[in-house]
């Protein structure tokens, strides 16, 4: 067992100023309905290096209906046609709608594409007029994830040591 501060943030206002514009040509993201298959390879290629297992120990009818649901919302980044970053929400047919899941393929890091996501994002599930938008880090994520967060407008709101096996 492992113990992994984990930190709870949230956003209760949608995000002010003009959106982030694209900083690299060719980039763009989109809401869409992925298949199971293209879900899980991009899942696998962001979250590998951060230890996300949550949607590979789904069973794939499990999956299937998540991917399907209309309180499940991806928006995926791509980079001329190729898919390189996801931000998977849930419950967004509530007033309080949870961020899960977020990043980039390791290859993209560093271009300022993620922060263009999920600016995009964010503004996006605004539009759905929730009470707030949440979400929960821990230290297995990216080193930049708070920071990255707290510059899209989300606070912290709790923190835990929590116990997990390796």
């Amino acid at each position: 067992m492992v113990q992994l501060l984990v930190t709870y943030m949230e956003m209760r206002a949608r995000p002010t100023g003009e959106p982030l514009l694209p900083p690299v040509e060719g980039a763009a993201f989109a809401p869409e309905r992925l298949e199971a298959e293209q879900f899980l390879s991009l899942y696998r290629a962001v979250g590998e290096p951060l230890r996300w297992d949550q949607r590979l120990r789904m069973a794939a009818d499990d999956l299937e209906t998540f991917l399907r649901s209309p309180s499940t919302a991806l928006y995926i980044l791509r980079l001329e046609g190729n898919v390189v970053g996801l931000c998977e929400f849930e419950r967004v047919d509530t007033a309080d709608i949870e961020l899960t899941h977020f990043g980039l393929i390791p290859e993209m890091q560093g271009r300022r594409l993620g922060p263009f996501l999920l600016d995009g994002a964010l503004r996006a599930i605004w539009d759905r007029a929730p009470d707030r938008v949440w979400l929960h880090t821990d230290n297995w994520d990216h080193a930049k994830a708070q920071d990255t967060y707290r510059r899209a407008g989300f606070g912290i709101f709790d923190q835990k040591l929590e116990e997990v096996s390796v």
